[in-house]
Order: C-alpha cells, then sequence, then structure tokens
C-alpha cells in the first residue's frame, strides 16, 4: 500500500505534498484510508470470541470499541442488515446491562456503559434504543451532585470541586475528565433517542454543572476558581485529568505557585465535551484550548505524557477537531496544519502486516492491540467520515 511522504507522518506542518495545496489529495487520502480500513477490521474480526465478545469479557469497553470500528467501516453498508458477526457481538454487549441500566461486569460502569451507548448509537438500530435509554439514566445518575454547598476554611460557601463531573462509578465522589467526557459524548450522541418522547420523560444531565466540572479542569484563571489554575503560556487552556490531579504532573509557574500541567489527550477531552454540552466557539474556554492545543500539536507523542496513552490521543484530537469543524489547525508560529493528512499519514505508517496497531507502551491498557487497533480504526473512520468532498 503507498505510503505518505516522511514530512507528512512526522507531523510537522511542514509537508509539500498535503491535501490543501494538491485538489486530488484527498481523494487519494481516503482510498489510502479505507483500504488500511479494510485490513485493520479484518484483523478485527477476527479476534472475536466464540461467545461474540472481544478480549477481556469483565471490560465490555472492548467488545463496544470493536463493534463500532466494524460498523463504521467505509467499505461496508451501514443500512443493510447487520453481519453475524456484529449482530452476535451487539447481542452479547446488549446482555451485559444490568438493572441499574450500566453495561459493565466486575466495575467500572460509566467508561463501559459510555462506550457502549456510542456503540449501539454507531449500529443505529431502532431494537438498541431501549438499552440506550436505560444506560442514559444509569451515566446521568452517576453525575457527582452533593445538592449543597460546604464551608471553606475563609468560611465562605462553595460546592465542591468534583460537583458536576462523573468518574468510574464504583465511587460517585470521584469526578475525573476522561469519563466525563465519554459520558457526555455518549449523551450527546443518544440524545436523539429520547427527542420524539415515545419512551416518556426522561432525566437529563445537569449540564450547567457540567461545565462548571469541565472549567475546574482547565488552566484558565477566568474561568477557574481552583487556586492551581494558571495563565502561563506552558498550561493556559490545556486540560488536566481532575480539579485535583494532573496525569502530567505538577510544576512552579513563574509566580511561584504550584500548577497542574496540562496535557494533550485531557486538552482534546475538555474541547470535545464543551463542544457537545454546547459552550459556544466565541467561549473564552474554547479559544484558549484550541490555542493550547495549536501551540503543542505535534503527532510524536501524547503532549505532556509522551508514549502515553498515545493512541487515545489520537482519537480524542480526530473527534474533537472535527466537531470543533478545525480543517486547519493554527500552530504557535502562525502557520496552519492540515490535521486529516498529517494524522491520517501518522496512523498508516504505524499499521503493522498483520493489519493491526499496537503502542511499546503499555499504560491504559494501550500495549493491547484490539485496544489500540480499535482506537485506531475510530480515528481513521472519523478523519474518513470528515474529508470534504469534492
Amino acid at each position: 500500500m503507498k505510503t505518505l511522504i516522511p514530512l507528512l507522518i512526522l507531523g510537522t506542518g511542514l509537508a509539500t505534498a498535503t491535501a490543501a495545496s494538491n485538489p486530488d489529495r484527498y481523494e487519494s487520502l481516503r482510498q489510502e484510508i479505507r483500504q488500511s480500513i479494510a485490513r485493520g477490521n479484518t484483523w478485527l474480526k477476527a479476534q472475536q470470541k466464540p461467545d461474540g465478545n472481544w478480549d477481556d469479557p469483565e471490560l465490555p469497553a472492548f467488545t463496544a470499541l470493536s463493534l463500532n470500528a466494524l460498523i463504521r467501516d467505509p467499505n461496508i453498508n451501514r443500512a443493510a442488515p447487520l453481519p453475524p458477526p456484529l449482530e452476535k457481538g451487539f447481542a452479547w454487549l446488549i446482555a451485559q446491562q444490568k438493572d441499574d441500566g450500566g453495561i459493565y461486569n466486575r466495575g467500572l460502569s460509566v467508561y463501559n456503559t459510555a462506550t457502549a451507548v456510542t456503540a449501539l448509537m454507531a449500529a443505529n438500530r431502532k431494537s438498541f434504543e431501549p438499552a440506550v435509554v436505560k444506560a442514559r439514566k444509569h451515566l446521568i445518575n452517576n453525575q457527582f451532585d452533593l445538592g449543597q454547598k460546604k464551608e471553606t476554611d475563609d468560611g465562605k460557601q462553595t460546592d465542591p470541586a468534583n460537583q458536576g463531573g462523573i468518574g468510574y462509578g464504583s465511587d460517585k465522589e470521584h469526578s475525573d475528565l476522561s469519563n466525563t467526557y465519554l459520558a457526555i459524548e455518549a449523551l450527546a450522541l443518544s440524545k436523539k433517542v429520547i427527542e420524539d418522547g415515545n419512551f416518556g420523560e426522561q432525566p437529563d444531565l445537569d449540564w450547567g454543572a457540567a461545565v462548571k466540572f469541565l472549567s475546574r479542569c482547565q488552566n484558565l484563571e477566568e474561568t477557574n476558581d481552583r487556586e492551581w489554575a494558571s495563565n502561563d503560556p506552558k498550561n493556559k487552556g490545556g486540560f488536566t485529568y481532575s480539579p485535583f490531579a494532573s496525569k502530567a504532573g505538577e510544576e512552579k509557574t513563574p509566580e511561584g505557585r504550584t500548577s497542574l500541567r496540562s496535557y494533550g489527550s485531557m486538552s482534546y477531552a475538555g474541547l470535545l465535551s464543551l463542544i457537545y454540552a454546547k459552550v459556544s466557539a466565541d467561549d473564552p474556554r474554547v479559544l484558549a484550548v484550541k490555542e493550547w492545543l495549536g501551540k503543542n500539536y505535534t503527532l510524536t507523542e501524547n503532549p505532556g505524557m509522551g508514549p502515553q496513552g498515545v493512541y487515545y490521543y489520537y482519537q480524542t484530537m480526530a473527534k474533537a477537531l472535527t466537531a470543533a469543524n478545525v480543517n486547519k489547525l493554527k500552530l504557535a508560529d502562525g502557520k496552519e496544519v492540515d490535521w486529516r493528512d498529517e494524522l491520517a499519514g501518522k496512523l498508516l505508517a504505524n499499521q503493522r502486516e498483520n493489519g493491526s496497531w499496537i503502542n511499546e507502551n503499555g499504560r491504559w491498557m494501550e500495549s493491547n492491540p484490539v485496544l489500540v487497533t480499535a482506537y485506531t480504526l475510530l480515528s481513521l473512520e472519523q478523519v474518513y467520515d470528515s474529508i470534504p468532498t469534492k
């Protein structure tokens, strides 16, 4: 299969044969992506277990991600009846739904349920809607809400920093941006299921509280009331894992305060969450995170985390920039990068001979080829679906 030129793969924004400069480049890119997806999904289908699931049955998210990648393949007719392997896979996934609406087994109910809802919505089958409605309630019920303010050391009243966020589901007092973003995405994508009223009156997320939680995960002093929030140039606008911690650690600001470091995957997750929460494109939070992402644009690593979680980073990048209608991302030097062309080039170059992908760094389970292949296929499918056509 034809590969892209080295400059394109580096993700520097300096490629000489990008889609923007060559009107036929997008069509060529679409063909390369289709071929890569076909190879990847051939490998992925072969990994399905006899019961219909993928990989660890205790983590339905692996099956949901695999099904999502398979159903979004541009080489298949998504309106046709489900092929038997997919029908069996979706049946297995729905069978994991519990009385509380969650789709999970050994825990991590929000992560598994949100990922499952997104896959069920990608399949676009009326018969899946009852399961989606029940799963939505589970996600909404896991939003952290004390319903009361607490007193701070100086006697003022405030709400807890994690108010409005969502965690893994095993501990409602834990909220983090990764689970919150996945839940917000699932709820936004599935909103149309309940809008016709066929399922009666349904609960909804407290979107105002969710946006406040998102703000408390962002390095932006104007909208984040946490003491660590910083407008120093290295971190301003980027997002952290939670209002309490960053997986990228801490650092001293120029004025001597301790700040949580912004990093790539959570910053794209933050951007996508703000968009799904219907925060205006002109809002300072949206503008600031886009500026941070442009200044820290790279495809060689997950900014702030190196190789850790880099395929999760690629997927959040593809989803967030598409949702933000960013065709070209403005970089620190003022130049603009055709991120679709470069991201596709990077992923195509990383595909293994058997059609799969893997991260040599195993943090967050990315040494698992089923997980990483599903992530990558979804990234490529996102790029493919969003490429402007002639």
